[in-house]
């Protein structure tokens, strides 16, 4: 089966993520940078004695998809290289993929990945 990984993370763990990754063996990876919020509903910050909020937060989206068998660790390996234990380490989402398809060769299924 065919598995699609969805992480959010923070943007300053994307480098160690990511090398962490190509330790594994995952190579292949879509970065995005988004916005988002949590159940804090945004963040609170202080400036020049000013209070301001943060409604929503920058991260950084991973997306990867690979075979059943890889799920465990790459998740495993985002969980290591995203953790700092405070609110707002992020998330990971696995879904299911129906069909790859890699347009330059015509390849289908697990070849296609």
């Amino acid at each position: 089966m065919i598995k699609k990984i969805v992480a959010i993370i923070r943007p300053e763990k994307l480098d160690i993520v990511k090398y962490m990754l190509e330790d594994i063996g995952c190579k292949g990876i879509t970065v995005s940078e988004v916005k988002g919020r949590g159940e804090q509903l945004g963040l609170t910050e202080s400036y020049r004695g000013n209070s301001y909020h943060i409604d929503l937060i920058n991260k950084i989206k991973l997306e990867i998809v690979t075979t059943d068998d890889k799920v465990e660790a790459i998740v495993e390996t985002i969980k290591d290289g995203a953790f700092t234990g405070n609110i707002g380490d992020g998330k990971i989402f696995i879904s299911t993929i129906e069909k790859v398809i890699r347009i330059r060769t015509g390849e289908s299924g697990e070849e296609a990945i």
